[in-house]
């Protein structure tokens, strides 16, 4: 019985050797041969056509690129330096505290909502709170406001690493289901499995790990790009803080 079971199992493994021979040689006639013009245009897919065929796993993947997108243009327009520590805005608030005038500096900053500004507004209330801080004190205030901005400003990026690590696993998985789904063919009956057709449904089978690579590559690059820019904006707000801390220092009623 053991002889016979082993019989029976190498049988099925040439079955299988002999499925993927055949797709094979049949593959290589018709590229020798040269391709009919009418089965080249029915191997060409449409978009349709692909995102049907890549079956449900194409939805969330679908679902993730347009997140993406809607993640890359955010960031496009809000991490900018004029979104940051705006240079005009930068000059009239050292003004106003220049003038003392700290009515018109928190009026400033409730007007042009901006991280500059609410690391501003935490110094004005702090001082307010007790006008005989130390400067410790001060700054240690501002540089918690600070790190919060700072997460406002970099958080949106960690969703584009997000999608590129979760996208192509998407792929992956639906990939697997399509391979579980073409070697069916074989498993129920090796009789009635068809070298292209087996071909073909495994071809299917990788569509979606080729758009989850799709989806995930570009959202990898807006990671990188976007945290280096990220990056250096906080080090912008960092440097104006200190500005607008040397000049409340300054100017400090005594």
């Amino acid at each position: 019985m053991d002889h016979g079971h082993r019989f029976g199992f190498g049988s099925r493994i040439a079955a299988l050797a002999a499925v993927f021979g055949g797709a094979g040689a049949v593959w290589a006639q018709e590229t020798a041969s040269g391709a009919d013009p009418a089965s080249v245009e029915q191997m060409t897919l449409s978009l349709g056509q692909i995102f049907e065929k890549g079956g449900w796993t194409m939805y969330p993947l679908l679902l993730a690129s347009v997140l993406a997108v809607a993640v890359i243009l955010y960031l496009a327009v809000v991490l900018r330096a004029e979104q940051v520590t705006p240079r005009l805005f930068r000059k009239d608030l050292l003004a106003r505290i220049q003038d003392r005038d700290y009515v018109g500096v928190r009026d400033l900053c409730n007007t042009r909502a901006n991280p500059l500004g609410e690391v501003t507004l935490a110094a004005l209330d702090c001082l307010e709170a007790d006008p005989r801080v130390d400067t410790p004190l001060l700054k240690d205030v501002m540089q918690g406001e600070g790190e919060r901005q700072a997460m406002f400003i970099a958080g949106p990026a960690q969703v584009l690493l997000d999608i590129a690590v979760v996208a192509p696993m998407l792929g992956l998985f639906g990939t697997v289901l399509g391979m579980m789904k073409a070697f069916q063919v074989v498993a129920l009956d090796l009789a009635k499995a068809k070298p292209i057709l087996l071909a073909a449904g495994v071809s299917e089978a990788l569509i979606t790990t080729a758009f989850g690579l799709l989806v995930g590559i570009p959202a990898m690059v807006g990671f990188a790009f976007f945290r280096s820019r990220a990056a250096r904006l906080t080090a912008s707000l960092e440097a104006a803080a200190s500005e607008v801390l040397t000049a409340l220092m300054r100017k400090r009623t005594p």
